[in-house]
């Protein structure tokens, strides 16, 4: 089960609304081992495309740096898909490489707005399994 707070949501829906049409990314972080979604940080799509995203590299290799200083983890990695619904594609799950990681999908697409989908996901060796996600305040 993902444990998020409700600000994070809120965070990652806005992000999800102002990088519209393109899909946005980002992970939350967390001390290491702790598994709790701590600090968002909201990443660049390099791929500027309304159906795929990708880190930069840099930006990437920076990530990498600054949770190894920091004693932090990946807990969480999102994006969101804006004219589908919110579940992994064939394309999320390849590129799925942090097994510990809680895969946050949202989905903005017209036909459910102005709701929104907030799901999440394990993904582990190309199996994906959806798990509850409890928002707290």
């Amino acid at each position: 089960m993902l444990e998020i707070s409700r600000e994070f949501v809120d965070a990652i829906v806005e992000q999800s609304r102002q990088e519209y049409p393109d899909e946005c990314c980002g992970v939350i972080l967390g001390p290491v081992g702790s598994g709790k979604a701590a600090r968002l940080k909201p990443m660049i799509n390099a791929a500027h495309s309304p159906t795929f995203y990708e880190f930069d590299p840099k930006d990437l290799l920076a990530l990498y740096r600054e949770i190894d200083d920091s004693d932090e983890e990946i807990v969480v990695i999102y994006h969101s898909h804006t004219e589908t619904e919110a579940r992994p594609s064939r394309t999320d799950i390849a590129y799925a490489g942090e097994p510990g990681a809680h895969y946050v999908l949202v989905s903005t697409r017209e036909e459910i707005a102005p709701a929104i989908e907030f799901r999440s996901f394990r993904i582990i060796d190309g199996v994906v399994t959806e798990e509850e996600v409890s928002i707290t305040d």
